[in-house]
C-alpha cells in the first residue's frame, strides 16, 4: 500500500515499516475482499432462510388450524373451542406457552385471511416476523374488507424499499398508510413504564388508566384481591371479569370487603356470599432455610420466581408453617376430591401446570384423575397432578391421551400420535418431592373418538371469540372516532372561533 520515502529522499522502506503503515490502513479502512463479500452473503442469506422458515412455521400452524376446523367442525361457544384446542397442540410442539402459541395461530390466521399480499413476501423472506407482526397489530382495527385488501396491496408493495426501522417508527410507516384508508383504524401508541412505581393517566370518558410495576409477589397479592372481590357479585352480574377486577380496584381503594352487584334481581344472591378474605401467599423452602441455617432459596408459588434465603428467614418468623410430607407408598384415598394434605403435595410437587410449555400456577390450576376415576383411576399421588383449566378441557375433550409415572412424570400423546414427556417442577429446587410414590395398575384402553363425539359437559362461552373481538374493535375504533373529533374541534375552537352575533359590528376607531 504505502511505499514511504526515507529521510535521505531514496525511494523504498524497510519491509517492516511497510508492513507497519499496511496494519495500520487496513484497521481503519479495511479493503474489499472476496472473503468478506462472501460472509456477507452468508449473512443476508441466513437472515433470508430464518423469515422463510418462520413464515413456513405459520403456514403449517394455519393449515392445522384450518384441517382441525374442517374435520371436527366449527366449536365457537365451548370454552376450549378450535382455535384454543389447536393453541394447545401447537403449546405443546413448540414447548411454548398457551398464551404465545395463541398468538402465533393469530398470526397464522392474518396470513391468510387480514394479510395475504403481506404474507407472499415474509414467505419470500424479504421481510422479518417482526415487521409482519407489526403490521397486522397495526391494521387489525380495519372492517372493511375492500379497505383492508388495499392497505394489504400498499404495504406489500412498498415494505421491501424501508430501510431498517425501530418498532416505532415501524409503527408510524403502517399508521400512515392506514391513515389515509381508515382513520379510525389507526392505533393508539402506548407508552411502557419499567421502573416500580404506579401512575395514573386520565383519558377520555371519564376513564383512567392505571400502569406501573411492582415486586412479583405484591402483583400476586393484588390481582388475587381483585379475583376475591370480583368473585363477591352473583353470576347474572352482567359485566365481564375484566370489568369486575378494574372496578374492584376502587372497591379495594374504599377498603370494603365486597363488590356491588349490578344483576338488578330482588332475590340477588351475591349479598348471602362471604366477603372476600385476606390474601394469602404460598411460598415452599426447606426447613433449614426457614431457620436461616441454609443458603437454599425458596420458591413463590404463585409467579414462576425464587425466594432469596434472607427472605424465606425473615418470612418464617410471622408467616404461618405448614409442614409437606411425601405421601410415600401410602395407599389410595376414597373420595374423587383428594384430601387437603395431597391436594398440596401434589401442587408442590408439580409446582405449574404439567402441560408442555404451560407455566399457570399449580394453585390454579385444577387436580387432574391421569387414569379417570370412571375407569378405576385412584385418588392417589401416582394418578394426580395439575393440569390448568384450559389443558384439563383440551385433554377431556380433545382426543389426547396421558399416562404418569411414579415419579410424577407425565407422558403426553397428542391427536396426531406426537408424544411429550413433563416432569414435575420441583425436580430442580426440591427433588427429594419427585421420589415414587407407589405403582397403580395399568390404565384401561379407551379408544373412544373424542372429536367426532361431543358431549354437554363442555363449558360454554358467555361470548364466541368472534364476538368479543369485534366488540373490542368496534370500542376501539369508537375511542378513536371521539379522540378525533375532540381534536378537531379543539383546533376548530381556535382558528375558527365563533363570532357572538349579538356584538356590535362596527369595528373601533383607530
Amino acid at each position: 500500500m504505502f511505499e514511504p520515502k526515507s529521510e535521505s529522499g531514496s525511494e523504498g522502506s524497510p519491509p517492516e515499516v511497510i508492513a507497519w503503515f499496511n496494519e495500520r490502513f487496513e484497521r481503519r479502512y479495511p479493503s474489499t475482499t472476496p472473503e468478506s463479500a462472501a460472509l456477507v452473503d452468508r449473512i443476508g442469506a441466513a437472515a433470508r432462510a430464518e423469515n422463510r422458515a418462520a413464515a413456513a412455521q405459520l403456514v403449517a400452524i394455519g393449515e392445522l388450524f384450518a384441517l382441525r376446523l374442517s374435520r371436527c367442525g366449527e366449536t365457537e361457544e365451548w370454552a376450549v373451542d378450535t382455535e384454543a384446542a389447536v393453541a394447545a397442540e401447537v403449546a405443546a410442539a413448540l414447548r411454548i406457552s398457551q398464551g404465545l402459541a395463541a398468538s402465533r395461530l393469530r398470526y397464522a390466521r392474518a396470513m391468510r385471511e387480514q394479510l395475504p399480499q403481506v404474507a407472499e413476501v415474509f414467505k419470500a423472506g424479504d421481510i422479518d416476523i417482526r415487521l409482519f407482526q407489526t403490521m397486522v397489530y397495526r391494521t387489525d382495527l380495519i372492517t372493511d374488507r375492500e379497505v383492508l385488501a388495499a392497505v394489504d396491496g400498499q404495504l406489500a408493495a412498498q415494505v421491501v424499499r424501508w430501510p431498517s426501522l425501530t418498532r416505532s417508527r415501524l409503527a408510524g410507516k403502517v399508521d400512515k398508510i392506514v391513515a389515509r384508508a381508515d382513520r379510525d383504524a389507526v392505533r393508539r401508541r402506548k407508552e411502557r413504564q419499567g421502573e416500580r412505581k404506579i401512575g395514573f393517566q386520565d383519558q377520555e370518558g371519564g376513564l383512567s388508566e392505571v400502569y406501573g410495576s411492582l415486586f412479583t409477589a405484591d402483583a400476586r397479592a393484588l390481582g388475587k384481591a381483585l379475583d376475591a372481590l370480583a368473585a363477591t357479585v352473583c353470576e347474572h352480574d352482567p359485566r365481564s371479569r375484566d370489568e369486575r377486577r378494574a372496578d374492584a380496584m376502587g372497591v379495594l381503594a374504599a377498603r370494603a370487603d365486597r363488590l356491588g352487584c349490578r344483576c338488578g334481581l330482588a332475590d340477588c344472591a351475591a349479598g348471602g356470599r362471604a366477603a372476600a378474605g385476606p390474601v394469602v401467599i404460598h411460598v415452599i423452602a426447606e426447613q433449614a432455610t426457614v431457620d436461616g441455617a441454609s443458603d437454599e432459596p425458596g420458591w413463590l408459588v404463585e409467579a414462576d420466581g425464587l425466594v432469596p434465603p434472607e427472605l424465606i428467614a425473615e418470612l418464617g418468623k410471622s408467616a404461618r408453617l405448614v409442614s409437606l410430607v411425601h405421601p410415600g407408598d401410602a395407599a389410595p384415598e376414597c373420595g374423587y376430591v383428594p384430601s387437603k394434605a395431597l391436594a398440596d403435595f401434589v401442587r408442590c410437587r408439580d409446582l405449574t401446570c404439567r402441560w408442555p410449555g404451560c407455566d399457570r400456577p399449580a394453585l390454579e390450576c385444577d387436580i387432574d384423575h391421569t387414569i379417570p376415576r370412571g375407569a378405576g383411576g385412584a385418588t392417589h399421588p401416582s394418578n394426580l397432578k395439575c393440569y390448568c383449566r384450559t389443558h384439563h378441557l383440551v385433554k377431556t375433550f380433545w382426543g389426547w391421551r396421558d399416562q404418569q409415572l411414579p415419579d410424577g412424570a407425565v407422558i403426553l400423546t397428542s391427536p396426531s400420535g406426537q408424544t411429550y414427556v413433563t416432569t414435575p417442577g420441583s425436580s430442580l429446587l426440591f427433588p427429594h418431592l419427585c421420589a415414587p410414590t407407589g405403582d397403580l395398575p395399568a390404565p384401561e384402553r379407551r379408544d373412544d373418538d373424542r372429536c367426532g363425539d361431543r358431549t354437554a359437559m363442555m363449558p360454554r362461552r358467555r361470548r364466541t371469540r368472534a364476538q368479543h373481538r369485534a366488540a373490542r374493535i368496534a370500542t376501539e375504533r369508537n375511542q378513536n372516532h371521539k379522540a378525533r373529533q375532540a381534536r378537531r374541534g379543539a383546533f376548530e375552537a381556535v382558528w375558527f372561533p365563533k363570532v357572538d352575533a349579538t356584538a356590535d359590528d362596527d369595528p373601533p376607531p383607530f
